[in-house]
């Protein structure tokens, strides 16, 4: 029986051969980054069965198409299994939406330009870490843009979460309860200070032994406003982070367990320390990393997910579980190619983790859904990111050269086990006044929010 090279079922073959081998480039026609140095369409780079949702499943889904319960089985490969899950049997609806074909989209525009001006210059050292030729920490951008392995995927996700040298995230929390009632609502603030993989290619303050400072601190209800948290990160992945906290019982700023990393920030949330980007530890507290799987995936990345304009804060309309409040609307749109990672959390003796799998869409090598199983190998949570170039026909955030801005713009956080689920999202404006905004300019923010002696003041 003769078998055409490029039949519908081509892709399907190639990525299955690619994981097998356990290391392989991008792309399906052609390999993708020598593409993009030529054009941001990856159109030559793939079929068109993988830019085009409709072709792709023979015409049952189709761009404007809702997935519920009655459709979903169509494109139950192409979801992770919470998701499925949530549309099968919790009234979950997902808008489906065109490919995006133009990789700018995906990506700040800063990040972009110091990953394609650094691309080959990143290896791992002997102990482990991501150095530039010199030797010296990674300089910016993704250092491993086509991630030919498990590890160097998940460093792309590591040495830089925001993809901003600074991000403040002003953030509007629900979380739900297995009735389907909202139990806890919290406003807090999340800030990242990279100290080194910075797109501007600095190290900030000489501190080349430091990844960043990472800070959370919650302004509302009044209950739980106080209570804040800093992260130190060492640029060594082997070491953990100094975790230092204020709590309004305690009035005083005192020292965390910080190998405790899989338990809520306060009350109800079910957004653990671990969780943040996929990549919540340092990389080397991890192990066994493999790639398991590899083909297209439905993913929330496109500028639908993006409502300035529409909200004024950034909020999003609800639907599905009992009361019709468990979920916020997600955009997805069929994903080309991504990788499916695994690891273990080798650096933690007592860890309720089993493992863990993040989905990596190879184009800007981020995560687009991520889940850790328990002990006995049992699904446990997911966390489902949405993505978004901040512009659409209303509205357009742009950064300081005028291009527009990208981040994430809102989560879904779901612990199956428990049936408790938490919906966050970066809102323009939190309780406090505290707004989001990726520059550091004219502001101390080191002093600002990122020192104990700020935690204590915030917290206070």
């Amino acid at each position: 029986m003769h078998i055409r090279k490029f039949d519908f079922n081509y892709s399907r073959r190639m990525f299955l051969e690619k994981t097998m081998m356990g290391a392989a480039t991008a792309g399906v026609l052609a390999p993708m980054w020598p593409e993009l140095a030529h054009s941001a369409d990856v159109s030559k780079a793939y079929p068109d069965e993988l830019l085009s949702i409709e072709m792709y499943t023979k015409g049952k889904i189709k761009p404007g198409d809702v997935l519920t319960a009655d459709n979903v089985d169509a494109v139950k490969d192409l979801l992770d299994p919470v998701a499925y899950k949530q549309v099968k049997t919790m009234g979950r609806r997902i808008n489906i939406v065109e490919s995006t074909k133009d990789v700018t989209r995906l990506y700040p525009a800063a990040y972009l330009d110091s990953t394609l001006r650094n691309k080959g210059k990143a290896k791992f050292g002997a102990d482990g870490n991501v150095y530039d030729e010199a030797g010296k920490p990674w300089v910016g951008g993704s250092p491993f843009p086509d991630a030919k392995d498990a590890n160097e995927a998940t460093a792309n996700l590591t040495l830089s979460w925001g993809r901003h040298d600074y991000s403040q995230y002003a953030i509007r929390d629900w979380d739900i309860d297995p009735s389907g009632e909202i139990s806890y609502q919290y406003d807090f603030v999340w800030c990242e200070l990279n100290c080194t993989s910075r797109s501007d290619g600095k190290v900030w303050n000489n501190r080349s032994d430091l990844l960043r400072l990472q800070s959370v601190f919650f302004t509302a209800p009044n209950d739980t406003k106080g209570s804040s948290f800093l992260n130190t990160w060492y640029y060594d992945q082997r070491k953990f982070p100094d975790l230092i906290g204020y709590l309004p019982a305690f009035k005083r700023v005192r020292q965390f367990p910080t190998n405790q990393r899989f338990e809520p920030l306060v009350p109800g949330i079910t957004l653990f320390l671990s969780d943040a980007w996929s990549a919540g530890d340092p990389m080397q507290t991890w192990g066994n990393y493999k790639i398991v799987g590899r083909g297209p995936m439905l993913g929330a990345i496109g500028n639908k997910n993006f409502t300035g304009g529409s909200n004024a804060n950034y909020e999003r309309s609800v639907h599905g579980g009992p009361k019709g409040k468990t979920f916020h609307e997600t955009y997805m749109e069929l994903i080309p190619e991504c990788v499916i990672v695994e690891a273990e959390p080798t650096g933690f003796p007592r860890a309720p983790v089993g493992k863990k799998r993040t989905w990596i869409d190879v184009r800007n090598g981020m995560f687009i859904a991520y889940v850790t199983y328990d002990r006995r190998g049992e699904i446990w949570k997911s966390f489902e990111p949405q993505f978004a170039q901040y512009s659409n026909d209303k509205l357009t955030i742009k950064d300081a050269n005028g291009k527009p801005e990208w981040s994430w713009v809102g989560v879904i956080s779901h612990d199956i086990q428990a049936n408790r689920l938490s919906r966050f999202v970066q809102a323009k404006e939190v309780t406090g006044g505290y707004k989001s905004t990726y520059s550091e300019a004219g502001v101390d923010v080191y002093n600002k929010f990122l020192t104990p002696q700020a935690i204590g003041r915030l917290g206070a």
